[in-house]
């Protein structure tokens, strides 16, 4: 799984969104990521899968393979609910 095409990641006001882009412009599905969301969001620029994205979350933050695991999967399914994944 990755993230398609047509989103960026832009900070404003110090806060990191992901806008969508070209010409299905809806801001509907502007996205506010805190700083783990943003590090998943990055990992998910290659073609991933859950057990990776656990991985990294281990290498980068100090956290349980538990907590990890069950915040990858929060995140991936909010960014499957709303179509941002191929």
């Amino acid at each position: 799984m990755k993230i398609k095409d047509g989103y960026i990641v832009r900070e404003v006001a110090g806060t990191t969104v992901v806008l969508p882009t070209g010409d299905d412009l809806d801001l509907t599905k502007m996205i506010k990521l805190n700083d783990t969301g943003k590090f998943l969001w990055q990992e998910l620029q290659q073609d991933t899968d859950e057990d990776r994205l656990v991985a990294a979350l281990l290498r980068e933050y100090s956290v349980d393979e538990a907590t990890a695991r069950a915040g990858v999967q929060r995140f991936v399914n909010k960014l499957k609910d709303n179509g941002l994944l191929i």
